[in-house]
């Protein structure tokens, strides 16, 4: 979303809120930005950045053309400053460097904007330390904090931020938006399943990739009802070498979330809210194969394992143990 108003028709009250706050020059010096992936948190956090330092800002909207908002799309205004995790947290060091930066006079002014994605995975010492910085707003100074988890993050720092709720986004709207891009209608159906995100939801249609990952869902599940003894094998020749990294491996973890609550669908009669419709007769294979108890408790397996994977599991034990989980 490349301007307020392309935000709002995914977010009209949020983007409402802040854009009012502009409007009235009442910016807050802390905003906390919470929501699903792909909702639009960063989207909001690089506009509010350029209605900040924008030079020709009209009624909240930035120009998106002068230096300074060409130098925020590109990231490489020397005022505004983000914070990503290193690794699986941000660590203490971190902030401490941010402070040391933001002690300067800035480049140009001493306006600065800061913003920190996965705020919810500071280290407790990393979180101490900003409250710091936070107990000493300056006018001068505007923090954006980016979270899918509000309650990650403690209650002295929220209590100090102007929070701003993103809601989900409705799946239908979601698809048509995607059909009106081009894609397939069942590409449609899966991408909006899978993210809020219609950037990603573009790159997942384009990407080879992708096509494989789903390719290995459907042929892990067909060697767990037809070639049980051979599954550890393809997990770990296969399946691990394709999901490589952890974002990689939840994606397909997402998949075969989807692929079993389709099987439940088909259980409960349900169809019509099966999301793999192009593999039905597969589906409908599996709902013979495993009964609703069966996947039940394979779903909830499947959440643990996701949950598992933020707690630096090694990711090919992950799998292997959730297969057998899966077997019957």
């Amino acid at each position: 979303m490349d301007n307020w108003k392309e935000l709002a028709t995914i977010q009209p009250i949020a983007t409402k809120m802040v854009v009012n706050m502009i409007k009235r020059n009442r910016i807050s010096h802390a905003y906390l930005f919470h929501g699903q992936k792909g909702v639009g948190k960063g989207n909001m956090a690089t506009l509010l950045a350029k209605s900040i330092f924008c030079v020709n800002q009209v009624d909240g909207e930035p120009c998106h053309a002068c230096r300074n908002c060409l130098r925020i799309t590109s990231g490489n205004h020397p005022d505004v400053h983000k914070i990503i995790p290193e690794g699986t947290s941000i660590k203490k060091d971190q902030i401490l460097h941010l402070q040391k930066e933001f002690s300067y006079t800035g480049l140009e002014s001493n306006r600065k904007v800061y913003v920190i994605q996965d705020a919810d995975k500071m280290t407790v010492n990393a979180a101490n330390r900003l409250l710091k910085f936070l107990e000493e707003p300056s006018k001068q100074t505007t923090a954006i904090l980016l979270t899918e988890n509000v309650y990650g993050i403690i209650n002295t720092i929220r209590s100090r931020c102007q929070i701003i709720s993103l809601q989900p986004l409705n799946e239908k709207k979601m698809q048509m938006m995607l059909q009106d891009l081009g894609i397939t209608e069942a590409n449609a159906r899966l991408f909006s399943a899978l993210t809020n995100n219609v950037d990603d939801a573009k790159v997942f249609d384009q990407n080879e990739w992708f096509a494989q990952a789903r390719n290995l869902v459907v042929q892990l599940v067909e060697m767990l009802q037809y070639k049980n003894d051979e599954v550890l094998l393809f997990i770990q020749k296969q399946w691990m070498s394709h999901f490589s990294d952890r974002e990689q491996l939840q994606l397909g973890l997402d998949l075969l979330v989807l692929w079993y609550k389709d099987v439940m669908y088909q259980l409960i009669g349900r169809e019509k809210y099966i999301i793999f419709n192009s593999y039905l007769d597969k589906i409908e294979k599996s709902a013979m194969y495993w009964s609703k108890e069966d996947t039940t408790q394979i779903l909830y397996a499947m959440m643990e394992a996701k949950k598992r994977m933020e707690q630096n599991v090694h990711p090919t034990l992950l799998m292997e143990q959730l297969t057998l989980r899966m077997q019957r």
